[in-house]
């Protein structure tokens, strides 16, 4: 497919670089004694999610069944010939012969539910945490959903419908779309600015393929990023990283951007690419790339890029509240290790095992790494790099996401 490359709208660059607020749904859950932070882990090949605590000993609180409807959506994949191929598809592909059945989460603002994007079935759905039962669900165009992101007052979650190349913005509380922007090939994560104005969807491209020689990279697709008018889901901004690459010798990296995460002050981008060991920072008012991280490289890892998981090489990163010290996820290294951001200096390597996502604790204090290979979490501390826990979770854990749960609840759904 050609890509699309629309001229580059300077004119909005100032726009994108925004005041940092609070998000309203952190404010009200901080003065609110009904709710309680916690971390939810989804374990994407057994259904599941782990509800641990946010902050200290990360310990659990409970489980969530997130497929109580199963039954059902495997009568109806089995019933259609196409859904049939594409789910088959999904698991012997990009689940590796498994289902994908939670790929992403959040909770409402009130802590009674918790909603789930299900790739293998290819819709989000809202569960109520007290009765383990289905509020609402929506199913995404084509025939995937993927990453998710919710908005700072909490009441929409943009949704990655990833084979119809477009995100999907739901009413959080009753699953009713509210509009829709297109993308580049196969959307991937979604991040909300701030102030809640703006929608940020990165497009990966074709990651099943084994043509992964940069000779090749033509052929993975429309890789970009868009960025998208969270009230109106217009376009107002295309950043395609292929130029910016070139621009600084970087001919061979792919453009594909993987996760990335934002300066407090919304001024910078750090982003993984696939294939790279390492990350790159780009200045949002400049529009440009200005620095680029190698990380060390594990002797044991291939250097055969078709056995890498999807592309990734390093697959999670994420930020320090106060923006100082970057938290890089080297997935296919099999390690984790906290960056100090002025200087790009990494710290202690921590080994994992493939370590696929990586976000915050509650309080800040430590970066929260999902191992999928070993089916647990781990807390690294941002201060000193070290290792400060491991706990157990279900089977294949990938995203995590802190949310919050009603104070009373007794952590038996699903369990």
């Amino acid at each position: 497919m050609p890509a699309f490359r629309p001229r580059h709208l300077c004119s909005v660059a100032a726009a994108l670089v925004l005041t940092v607020a609070a998000p309203a749904t952190a404010a009200t859950a901080a003065a609110d004694a009904s709710l309680r932070e916690v971390l939810f882990v989804g374990n994407n090949w057994d259904g599941t999610a782990t509800v641990l605590n946010s902050t200290g000993d990360f310990t659990k609180v409970g489980q969530i069944n997130v497929i109580p409807d199963k039954d059902q959506r495997i009568a109806e994949i089995n019933a259609d010939p196409i859904k049939w191929i594409y789910y088959t598809s999904i698991r012997n592909e990009v689940g590796q012969g498994h289902d994908q059945y939670a790929d992403d989460m959040y909770s409402t603002p009130d802590g009674k539910s918790v909603v789930v994007s299900r790739p293998s079935f290819a819709d989000v759905v809202s569960i109520d945490l007290a009765t383990d039962t289905i509020n609402w669900r929506f199913p995404v165009a084509g025939y995937r959903a993927d990453h998710m992101a919710v908005s700072p007052d909490g009441t929409k979650v943009a949704v990655s419908a990833s084979t119809a190349n477009k995100v999907q913005v739901l009413d959080i509380n009753t699953g009713k779309e509210l509009g829709e922007f297109a993308t580049g090939d196969k959307p991937h994560e979604n991040v909300f600015s701030p102030d809640g104005k703006y929608i940020w969807n990165m497009a990966i491209g074709e990651v099943t393929t084994s043509l992964d020689d940069p000779v090749w990279d033509w052929t993975k697709g429309d890789r970009h990023i868009t960025v998208a008018d969270a009230t109106t889901y217009k376009q107002v901004k295309i950043i395609d990283m292929r130029d910016r690459l070139d621009a600084i010798g970087l001919t061979d990296f792919s453009d594909a951007v993987r996760p990335a995460a934002f300066t407090p002050d919304w001024s910078k981008m750090y982003f993984q690419v696939s294939f790279f060991n390492g990350f790159l920072e780009y200045d949002i008012a400049t529009d440009k790339i200005t620095r680029v991280k190698t990380l060390p490289a594990n002797p044991a890892t291939s250097t055969d890029r078709t056995t890498w998981l999807l592309d990734s090489r390093h697959h999670g990163i994420s930020m320090k509240p106060d923006g100082t010290k970057l938290c890089v996820a080297g997935t296919m290294d099999n390690y984790a290790t906290i960056v100090d951001r002025a200087t790009l200096q990494e710290g202690p390597l921590v080994t994992a095992s493939t370590p696929y996502w990586a976000t915050v604790s509650g309080d800040g204090k430590d970066c929260i790494i999902s191992e999928a290979g070993a089916d647990q979490v781990t807390a690294i501390d941002f201060g000193t790099g070290q290792k400060v826990t491991s706990v157990p979770v279900g089977d294949h854990p990938q995203r995590v996401r802190l949310g919050h749960v009603q104070a009373d609840w007794t952590g038996t759904s699903g369990s």
